[in-house]
């Protein structure tokens, strides 16, 4: 199968701006042959921690948005998007099928660095999809530093989905964090993050695809990119049986 992440700037709380701009990069991708497209954190409007402008209601524009992305080009679309629920909002990975189904994965553990716990409430429940026979697990951002959530989902998973707003000053940990959740759960990692500056911060991009053995199959720089790799369940389940790590670990 075929995946990509969508690496793009983002009009600061310009929802519709954005959207505009990023339709035609899904359908680049789209004629390229992805069967499962992933855009940024927040990708319609930026990290912001003013909900009350950027929140939207569960099922609003952006997640419509995406449903109607994933009917025209019979695929899988997801990022992640500020929903308000019950209480306070929510940072969710949204993720759209092909025949109308929607995934919802709220983020866990929000940035308190920036102050995302003021603003918005956790979520309490890790989501993994089939995508098309490929076990799909869905994180957001600061997540990636918790190791003991991915070990976790690591026998249901063949593909772990992080999608991120991580500061071109902290890039190293970026790239460093995707290699490692790759090679310790031997597993592939997309990992899609945004370029540009929001709010006073510098995203420099960084996005990757890596396979289970911890080789960067593509990679973007800090530039708007449609980053595309090939992916096959049988690399995870032969990884895993060529090196058994996974049966030694202890929890």
């Amino acid at each position: 199968m075929k995946i990509a992440a969508i690496q793009h700037d983002i009009t600061w709380e310009d929802r519709d701006a954005t959207l505009a701009h990023v339709a035609p990069m899904v359908a680049t991708a789209a004629r390229e042959g992805a069967r499962l497209v992933v855009l940024p954190e927040m990708f319609a409007v930026g990290f912001s921690m003013t909900p009350e402008r950027a929140a939207e209601p569960v099922g609003g524009p952006t997640s419509a948005w995406l449903a109607e992305q994933a009917r025209t080009h019979d695929l899988w679309i997801g990022g992640s998007v500020p929903e308000q629920g019950e209480g306070r909002p929510r940072n969710v990975f949204v993720l759209a099928g092909p025949d109308g189904t929607v995934h919802r994965y709220a983020k866990i553990h929000p940035f308190t660095y920036s102050g995302e716990d003021e603003h918005y409430d956790a979520g309490d429940e890790l989501v993994t999809v089939d995508v098309d026979g490929l076990r799909s697990s869905l994180f957001v951002c600061y997540d990636l530093r918790f190791a003991d959530e991915f070990w976790g989902r690591a026998e249901a998973t063949d593909l772990y989905l992080v999608v991120a707003s991580w500061p071109e000053t902290r890039a190293h940990h970026w790239r460093s964090l995707l290699l490692a959740r790759a090679i310790e759960n031997q597993a592939y990692v997309l990992g899609c993050n945004r370029v540009g500056d929001g709010d006073g911060t510098h995203y420099a991009g960084g996005s990757c695809i890596v396979d289970p053995m911890g080789n960067v199959l593509a990679s973007a720089g800090d530039h708007e990119a449609v980053v595309l790799a090939d992916v096959d369940v049988a690399e995870v389940a032969k990884a895993r049986a060529r090196f058994p790590f996974l049966r030694d670990r202890r929890r």
